[in-house]
């Protein structure tokens, strides 16, 4: 079993069903949810929450309802009155206030049939009470249950005024519960005892639904789903270590995730990319004892060829020490995450996967270990890209930009006719943004538009950077067609690099996305996990599935 089998995730084992109708959302082995909201999978039958021995009922409370005593009647639910006191006991002592994170789990001491507990979690205020907030009180939730080892609930259905805002809700919820059990995997052989994970949530309905609306809610939580182990499987990938992952194994996993779902995906060794012309992925490949390889997944779900190809390019560097520009050894360990873009478009496999939109993408990843050698690229280096421009090597630490021109080259290649490219590129990306927010260059508005409605909706936080041609010109070099760096002083790094990328994709529209202070965190953060995020997944998930 290797690396990529044994700690990349390969199904989600918390299943998120609805009780009513009984549709279960993990459906059929290809992710399949029928038009009348069935699938093939066995669900829980309506009204059997309780009495399958679920652990504790969750309900999802806001400021005023909590304040005004009606947080059961607004949740539909009926709690007895001892209980009541005690949350109301638990206000006053300080200890819940249902603030956007707070969480406060009492025994029901056999006052509510077949729930052991109830499991208050907060909603902040009523008026800022959006999609976002539903889906990180999923979060905390989860963990709340994991912390309590209640490894199964029931939630009410989150209330909405119409049936579409109700599915974005329950969409956004689904994926709260799911990537709050995310647990990063652990390589110790003395590990402690896990706690039991989250195995099942059911989410009871206020009455009873049309045939339509339920099938339009099971579409949800499968596309929650989809999105949620895709944040998994780039979490992951991000997680493992260096002598896990090397640019073969990342080769091998693109084919596993590929092969899962009939995608086309092929691999071009060493060799292979040298005859393809791709110099720079060759240059910052060749310090390395474990060789590059450039991936290519192709989804094909478009009706017409005119419809075009979305091309996805993402960063493949499996370890990067800077090469001969070598960087300082504190957090250095933090460079395994140098692949977070890679990792992001593989785990989006499984959205095309299951989801099937009707769009046809390529996904192109250039992966390489950046390393001091005696055969290392070097500091003056002039390298020859796949289309026959050259670049002078002014920072071999600055290798990401020239492995994702040649990246960026071979989608067009292949026929793609719009461009993302998602890349841990800079350290300056984090003097703009902290590790708070990715960054965005662009040459098309229309497009990155496009990404930020769909961050925004996403719960994401991207922001766009200038596209000045002064920018530009500090690229130019005296002795090849661009440079990879701007000089010592690195004024406007973030943009630049990102610039640097632009200048292959030439007219294509294309967006770039610059995750170097959001793919990785060194501690966890309100919902993000520390290590691996997935950052930016469910962005172009949500995207994709648009399509």
């Amino acid at each position: 079993m290797d690396a990529f089998e044994r700690y990349v995730t390969q199904e989600l084992r918390l299943r998120i069903v609805l009780a009513d109708a009984g549709v279960e959302a993990s459906a059929g082995a290809d992710g399949s949810v029928a038009a009348d909201g069935t699938s093939e999978s066995e669900g829980i039958p309506a009204g059997a929450a309780a009495s399958a021995g679920t652990d504790a009922l969750v309900l999802f409370v806001t400021r005023e309802a909590l304040a005004a005593g009606t947080w059961a009647a607004e949740a539909g639910m009926a709690v007895p009155a001892a209980l009541v006191q005690a949350v109301r006991a638990s206000q006053e002592r300080g200890r819940f206030s249902a603030g956007l994170g707070e969480t406060e789990a009492l025994p029901t001491l056999g006052l509510m049939r077949g729930y052991q507990a109830l499991l208050l979690c907060g909603l902040g205020e009523a008026a800022r009470v959006s999609t976002d907030a539903w889906r990180d009180a999923g979060v905390y939730a989860a963990r709340a249950a994991l912390g309590q080892r209640l490894e199964r609930l029931a939630a009410p259905l989150p209330r909405a005024d119409t049936r579409a805002g109700l599915c974005e809700r329950v969409q956004a919820l689904a994926e709260g519960l799911w990537l709050g059990g995310y647990r990063m995997p652990s390589y110790s052989a003395a590990a402690a005892a896990e706690a039991p994970p989250l195995q099942s949530v059911a989410l009871l309905p206020a009455g009873s639904a049309e045939p339509s609306a339920r099938a339009e809610l099971a579409r949800a939580i499968e596309a929650a789903r989809a999105t949620a182990l895709a944040v998994y499987t780039a979490r992951d990938l991000t997680n493992l270590p260096g002598n896990y992952l090397g640019p073969e194994e990342l080769a091998r996993a693109a084919q596993s995730l590929a092969a899962r779902y009939g995608l086309e995906c092929t691999v071009l060794d060493e060799r292979g990319i040298r005859e393809h012309g791709m110099g720079g992925l060759a240059a910052v490949g060749q310090g390395s004892v474990n060789p590059p390889r450039m991936i290519a997944v192709r989804y094909r779900g478009a009706s017409s060829p005119e419809a075009g190809v979305l091309g996805l390019v993402g960063k493949g560097i499996t370890f990067d020490t800077g090469g001969i520009s070598l960087k300082k050894p504190d957090g250095m360990e933090e460079m395994i995450s140098d692949m977070g873009g890679a990792a992001v478009l593989l785990g989006l496999i499984h959205v095309l996967g299951r989801l099937k939109p009707p769009m046809d993408v390529v996904m192109v990843i250039p992966t390489a270990e950046n390393m001091p050698s005696g055969a290392a690229f070097k500091p003056g280096d002039i390298v020859k890209l796949m289309d026959g421009q050259t670049v002078e090597v002014l920072n071999t630490d600055a290798e990401g930009r020239i492995v994702l021109a040649d990246g960026v080259l071979y989608a067009k290649k292949l026929g793609a006719t719009r461009l993302i490219d998602v890349a841990t590129l800079t350290g300056a990306v984090l003097v703009s943004f902290a590790d708070v927010a990715t960054g965005a260059v662009t040459n098309d508005d229309a497009l990155l538009q496009e990404v930020l409605a769909n961050a925004q909706e996403a719960g994401e936080k991207i922001w766009p950077l200038p596209n000045y041609p002064e920018y530009r010109d500090m690229l130019k070099s005296r002795v090849a067609d661009i440079k990879n760096a701007t000089g010592r002083d690195r004024w406007a790094g973030c943009i630049t690099a990102g610039l640097f990328i632009g200048h292959f994709a030439g007219e294509t529209p294309w967006v770039h996305l610059d995750t170097g202070g959001t793919a990785w965190l060194w501690s966890e953060r309100g919902t993000e996990p520390a290590g691996g995020t997935g950052a930016t997944v469910r962005t172009l998930a949500r995207l994709l599935g648009k399509s």
